[in-house]
């Protein structure tokens, strides 16, 4: 498979479409340098993107927190991913929104001057966890810790966020794990490199407070799916040895949609009713 550098196809980028191949930023752009870069990563079903404007809302939220504001209005960036998926023939795929500080007249770690730019590309991407969408996936248990939003703006989804996501996951690999889990600054559980996680004990759902995590999409679609059901959820501080009493477990998140767990370190879960139902039900309200 060609390098996602190296395709056929159209980008949005700063107002106009582009050839694949041509989507290109100098070496002196200032998010390469010092991660002044949002994104969202969204998918369409059928032709329409699942929570399209919340995304796009996230997106200008998350570049305000930044001190980095979007130069374009929801409603521009709603018109942008839907000609890039026009353009490119798609209607099931994954749209990729990134806004960044470009190079200009500064090059040090203030940039107010530089101007902020955006792209929107799309490609079809099948499951993030491959066969763990069935099997349950199987999580290493992260060395680094999510950081308190004293020291970084935890509810932007920000890129900076995302560099001990990458050892996290690449170590987790290594062990031949799908994901790692994090805990958080305080040692309470927190999230997975790039999904949120969700845990059934006793027929109720427990799930971390977002307060040093992103307050997901998916997991808040997923909170007001079960609660529809009748299903207690518990959104709270949840210690490491907890996880030996939970039964079920799961991740949510725009790419990773719901994902079974199978195992994280020691700790062990079943694939069960719930899980399963809810893993379907989603699938089926995108897709509605």
């Amino acid at each position: 498979m060609a390098g996602y550098d190296d395709r056929d196809g159209k980008i949005w980028m700063d107002g106009k479409m582009v050839d694949w191949r041509d989507a290109n930023v100098h070496i002196l752009t200032h998010a390469l340098h010092y991660a002044s870069s949002v994104f969202e990563g969204e998918r369409c079903y059928n032709g329409k993107i699942f929570l399209s404007r919340k995304h796009s809302e996230r997106l200008i939220k998350s570049g305000e927190m930044m001190d980095m504001p979007i130069p374009y209005s929801v409603d521009e960036i709603e018109t942008a991913k839907q000609a890039v998926l026009d353009a490119n023939g798609l209607t099931d795929a994954y749209v990729r929104v990134v806004a960044w500080r470009g190079a200009g007249e500064d090059m040090g770690v203030s940039a107010a001057r530089n101007p902020v730019r955006m792209a929107v590309t799309a490609w079809e991407w099948g499951s993030y966890y491959g066969d763990a969408k069935f099997q349950g996936a199987k999580l290493d248990v992260a060395k680094w810790k999510r950081p308190s939003p004293e020291t970084i703006p935890t509810s932007a989804k920000a890129a900076g966020l995302y560099m001990i996501c990458t050892m996290s996951k690449h170590a987790a690999e290594a062990k031949g794990c799908s994901d790692a889990l994090f805990m958080d600054f305080r040692g309470y559980v927190a999230e997975a490199t790039g999904a949120n996680i969700f845990f059934v004990k006793d027929g109720e759902v427990h799930t971390p407070l977002p307060d040093a995590i992103l307050n997901g999409l998916t997991r808040q679609t997923v909170i007001g799916m079960l609660k529809d059901r009748g299903i207690t959820v518990h959104e709270r501080h949840i210690l490491p040895e907890e996880l030996d009493s939970m039964e079920q477990c799961w991740l949510t998140g725009s790419a990773a949609e719901v994902t079974p767990v199978g195992q994280i370190g020691d700790w062990t879960f079943e694939v069960g009713p719930l899980t399963r139902e809810i893993a379907e039900a989603y699938d089926a309200l995108v897709r509605s």
